[in-house]
């Protein structure tokens, strides 16, 4: 479990593709990192990069400078930013009495979401982010969602016949301190919808089946 607030920016510095039964699968990362590990962690840690959660297979130098995680197949296919040297933002694993400072984040990737504008508003950004059509009905007005790995609020929620184009007000302090300051119109983002939002719908749209 996350909170979505970003303690590190890393950065990928090796992926190395892995094969199953000689066919291609998915890939081992080397990030780059120093300062972020911890004394405590160690060999299946739980890390959020890019607002995925991966496990810790590596930490390979006496320094711990660096970790090296695993990402499936199926990861690849659903997020953006795993298979290519790079910055990546990272977050440890809550632990019990961390404060809560973004909001629950399971650290799962819904899919992606395409960057419609990014332009400055003043002293922020605003981001305006294309959300698929089967992700629509969870984003709300002032509710939360996660970009790439970052807890954000949503600003203002228009429907389309794409599904709904929501708008994020960015502070200086938050582009400073997570990669969201290089995306450009155009570009794919990892999101996850806020996870109490599925708990509501499931609730209010559960119907017992007669026997």
């Amino acid at each position: 479990m996350f909170t979505g607030i970003v303690s590190h920016v890393g950065r990928i510095s090796n992926v190395q593709p892995q094969e199953v039964g000689g066919e291609a699968a998915g890939v081992r990362l080397t990030i780059q990192a120093p300062g972020f590990l911890r004394d405590s962690n160690q060999l299946g840690d739980s890390i959020a990069i890019e607002g995925a959660c991966m496990t810790v297979v590596a930490i390979p130098d006496e320094y711990r400078d660096a970790f090296v995680v695993d990402v499936s197949r199926e990861s690849l296919d659903k997020t953006v930013g795993l298979d290519a040297i790079g910055e990546v933002n990272l977050e440890h694993a809550l632990r019990l009495g961390d404060s809560l400072d973004g909001h629950l984040v399971s650290g799962h990737i819904d899919g992606m979401a395409i960057v419609t504008r990014f332009t400055p508003v003043g002293e922020s950004w605003e981001l305006g982010l294309q959300i698929p059509a089967e992700f629509a009905r969870y984003m709300a007005y002032k509710g939360s969602v996660t970009i790439n790995g970052v807890s954000l609020t949503i600003n203002t929620v228009t429907d389309n016949a794409q599904g709904c184009e929501i708008s994020i007000n960015l502070i200086p302090h938050t582009l400073e301190v997570t990669t969201l300051k290089n995306l450009q119109e155009g570009d794919a983002v990892n999101f996850e919808v806020d996870m109490l939002a599925r708990y509501v719908e499931r609730m209010a749209s559960y119907r017992p089946v007669a026997v």
